[in-house]
């Protein structure tokens, strides 16, 4: 039977992104997505192998969208290299639920590739070879992860912080007096914040 034209991979991907946006990445499945195209399963089948592959067309959807070409080289290279991971976070914070499914296909995704590629020659330039700049992208790729699901998954201004204001600071001075500054930090300050701290230890 042909395919109809109208099961395009962008289209498969969006609505598998939709269902993960809507229910979270455990509600990601072949019935689920095909039910959000109105098709059989089993139709759904003559698209895509498995849910491995439609996670990697929605890896792709939202990280293909992603600015690779290399932020202009006059500037420094810390600079450029805040631009690429800014463009990365933005792709992915608007989807934070997909953030485990870009570190699963990470070595597939045409778009993830590309912006590897871009970040290893801006650290080539600024002299970073070997070990070391297996080092800094994997710091690099291991902060963006993990501020995500920070900002998502306990943002500074959540329940969390409001809890830690309230232990007892005669047991937890430090952690009492730190939460109740950390409510007035927004969340790109946190980001661009700690992510200043990563790039001065990587020039170091």
């Amino acid at each position: 039977m042909p395919r109809p034209r109208s099961l395009t991979p962008d289209r498969l991907a969006s609505a598998a992104l939709a269902v993960i946006d809507r229910e979270g990445i455990a509600a990601l499945s072949m019935r689920a997505v095909a039910h959000e195209l109105g098709v059989s399963t089993m139709a759904l089948y003559r698209y895509v192998r498995d849910r491995d592959e439609l996670e990697g067309l929605v890896v792709e959807l939202v990280l293909g969208a992603v600015d690779t070409e290399p932020p202009t080289s006059d500037a420094p290279w810390t600079e450029r290299i805040t631009t690429m991971v800014v463009r990365l976070r933005d792709a992915v914070a608007a989807h934070p639920a997909v953030l485990t499914l870009t570190i699963a296909h990470r070595h597939r995704s045409p778009g993830v590739l590309r912006w590897s590629e871009t970040v290893l020659g801006i650290l080539a330039e600024a002299g970073y070879g070997g070990e070391r700049r297996v080092i800094a992208l994997r710091c690099l790729v291991s902060y963006v992860n993990g501020a995500i699901q920070l900002e998502h998954l306990g943002p500074l201004s959540g329940d969390g912080t409001i809890a830690l204001t309230e232990l007892p600071p005669s047991g937890f001075p430090y952690m009492t007096e730190t939460a109740e500054c950390a409510r007035s930090v927004g969340a790109d300050r946190e980001f661009l914040g700690g992510l200043a701290v990563v790039l001065r230890g990587l020039e170091t």
